[in-house]
């Protein structure tokens, strides 16, 4: 008769008792995922416009500081975050 080591804390599993699914990530790793691609979207979004209304007209506002700078660090910081949020040790 084959025998179960059991520690203080544990309880041996029944044998045909499976998870339905095992996810790779946490719940608060997904949060994180989202929060990370919602942080994204927002640095995309303060890189748009700019252009001109008459295509004979350069438009300087191209070079100003939102898009040359707030919207960058905003995407790295996105990323930052997508990369934390797969590097967090599940619970």
């Amino acid at each position: 008769m084959a025998t179960v080591k059991t520690t203080k804390n544990s309880v041996p599993k029944p044998q045909g008792e499976k998870k339905m699914f095992d996810f790779a990530f946490g719940k608060k790793n997904y949060i994180l995922m989202i929060a990370g691609i919602v942080v994204l979207g927002i640095g995309y979004l303060l890189m748009t416009g700019g252009g001109s209304k008459d295509p004979e007209v350069f438009s300087y506002d191209l070079f100003n500081t939102r898009r040359l700078v707030i919207a960058p660090l905003v995407i790295l910081a996105g990323i930052i975050l997508e990369i934390a949020a797969i590097m967090k040790k599940p619970e």
